[in-house]
């Protein structure tokens, strides 16, 4: 019984092996190949092209074909070189530009003012307008750690050079300057100014020096309206003789905090403020603000006096203030 099945299932199986398409393309390529070696396979027809396809639609292998990514055009085109001349034109230019030193460029004045605000290199290489502010005719360097006074442009009318460390200030600083009206070197450590320095400034009305260690106050110009020079070293010694006499338009004379022991007369009758206070001063004259010779002489601008904290008693001169708006303000007793 086994056997017989055995025989139908080996029966079976074959039948199905010599139906497969295979198998039949297989005998007929055997059978077609035996009876024509040399049949010319461009002039097959169509007839005979069934022998290569398969039923389930797959074909001969094909070389297999990599999907990826396409490298991007070129577009970088030639560029044409530059001639001989060309270049050698180039190369002139550029040999020009390293020899040429550079020079500052011009900086023009603020609005209201005019011409040009640029002074020569300062001492820290750089045009004295890039180092300190230039605005109209004033130029600021204030706090710039300056040892020095800076080139000014020839057109400033008010220089500010305060909170520096400013120690000399040379004839030379401040030469040509003929349309400078204020100076204000407040807070450096000025030592020494030579005593011209400020005669050749035709224009000068306001010098601050206040807060250095200067020991002798220079000659001034009879413009001035405006000196102060508190928290010094001026000594007895540090003013010249009648200083002040021939400043017919002072207005303010700030001198505290020096070592000063006499008020320094003649004082110009447009004189308003005199500060004083904290030197060293003892005594005072008559006629030290009055004119003994003249009962009738009145002195109306002169309302602002200070001789507080000087070892003086104002009380044993009282004909020296009848000329006057305002007693000083200082010791009675």
């Amino acid at each position: 019984m086994r056997m017989l099945v055995r025989l139908v299932l080996g029966l079976i199986v074959l039948k199905a092996v010599v139906a497969s398409p295979r198998f039949s393309r297989q005998v007929d390529l055997d059978t077609y190949d035996s009876a024509n070696y040399d049949v010319d396979l461009d002039n097959l027809n169509l007839e005979n092209q069934d022998i290569y396809d398969y039923e389930d639609g797959l074909t001969i292998d094909d070389p297999q074909i990599e999907i990826g990514t396409l490298a991007p055009p070129d577009y970088n085109y030639p560029v044409p070189e530059a001639s001989l001349e060309e270049q050698e034109q180039e190369e002139e230019e550029e040999e020009q530009e390293e020899e040429l030193p550079l020079k500052p460029q011009l900086i023009l004045q603020g609005s209201g003012g005019s011409g040009v605000l640029m002074g020569p290199n300062t001492q820290k290489g750089m045009p004295t307008c890039l180092l300190c502010t230039c605005l109209g005719g004033s130029v600021y360097c204030d706090d710039l750690k300056l040892d020095s006074v800076p080139p000014l442009p020839k057109d400033t009318t008010h220089f500010y050079a305060r909170y520096n460390r400013i120690t000399k200030i040379n004839k030379s600083d401040f030469a040509f300057m003929n349309k400078l009206k204020r100076i204000d070197l407040t807070a450096n450590e000025i030592t020494s100014i030579d005593d011209k320095v400020f005669l050749g400034l035709p224009e000068l009305e306001e010098l601050v020096i206040r807060e250095n260690h200067i020991s002798r106050l220079p000659a001034l110009p009879e413009t001035m309206s405006l000196i102060d020079a508190s928290h010094n070293n001026i000594g007895t010694k540090g003013i010249h003789n009648e200083a002040f006499k021939d400043m017919t338009s002072l207005l303010y004379l700030y001198l505290t905090d020096n070592h000063i022991d006499y008020i320094p007369v003649p004082l110009p009758d447009s004189l308003r403020s005199l500060h004083l206070q904290r030197n060293n001063i003892q005594m005072m004259h008559e006629d030290t603000f009055c004119n003994l010779k003249d009962f009738n002489y009145i002195r109306n601008a002169l309302e602002d006096i200070r001789l507080d904290g000087n070892p003086i008693n104002l009380s044993r001169t009282p004909q020296a203030y009848i000329c006057l708006p305002r007693i000083p303000i200082g010791d009675l007793i």
